[in-house]
């Protein structure tokens, strides 16, 4: 990856991803800038991949949904995808009023670090780990067509692209919408969005404060919906 090393190791600044406060060992504790309480707590377990640690764009997503958010969720069905450990997913359930089980979903080798971090925040009783490969039949446990998909930094593996895009194209239906946050790294990842908008209703997100502050860092946060 070509990041800056000027802004740190992801390549964004300290304003916009603060150090998180260590409890302990591989385990963080964030609170987005004071916008969630109690704070997520966070394994972070490298060794099944790279999603098993925070990324810019996931805390991008969870402030924006902590922000304006919080409490027109009732009723909806959420899924998140490419969850890692599932920071946003998380942070939505812990800030965010909710009364329906919010999935969040990454592949297998993501599984058990998904199921511990939802045991850490005690959310057992509100967030479910699925298995979901992209590109795959949607698993029998998930929504057909959820009410919110949360999609963060999941456009870094150029392969995987078109596995994702028929992952959306399977998951959004009528009413779905979804949030998509993502840091360019490289010229194929706009590639991706380029593919996307022949697909689907993408726009950017214009309501959120950060926006100007994350967009220097090449971030970017889309609603991504149906085609009318």
């Amino acid at each position: 990856m070509s990041d800056s090393e000027d802004n740190g190791v992801f390549g964004v600044s300290e304003d916009l991803v603060p150090p998180a406060v260590m409890k302990s060992a591989g385990v963080s504790e964030v609170d987005f800038d004071g916008l969630l309480s109690p704070p997520l707590k966070l394994q972070e377990d490298l060794t099944n991949g790279c999603g098993g640690q925070l990324w810019p764009a996931g805390m991008v997503l969870s402030k924006y949904m902590l922000r304006k958010h919080r409490s027109d969720l009732i009723g909806k069905e959420v899924i998140e995808l490419g969850a890692g450990g599932g920071l946003v997913g998380l942070a939505v359930a812990i800030g965010c009023e909710t009364d329906t089980t919010l999935h969040i979903t990454d592949q297998e080798p993501m599984f058990e670090l998904m199921k511990r971090n939802i045991a850490l925040n005690n959310l057992t009783s509100k967030v479910s780990a699925t298995t979901y490969d992209w590109g795959a039949p949607t698993p029998s446990s998930l929504p057909k067509h959820p009410d919110i998909i949360l999609a963060a930094d999941c456009v870094y593996f150029e392969p995987a692209f078109p596995l994702l895009q028929e992952t959306l194209k399977d998951l959004i239906g009528e009413t779905t919408l979804c949030y998509f946050c993502f840091k360019k790294r490289r010229r194929a990842d706009m590639q991706f969005m380029k593919v996307a908008k022949k697909m689907f209703d993408v726009k950017e997100v214009e309501d959120d404060p950060d926006t100007e502050v994350y967009s220097r860092q090449s971030l970017f946060l889309y609603r991504i919906t149906k085609k009318a």
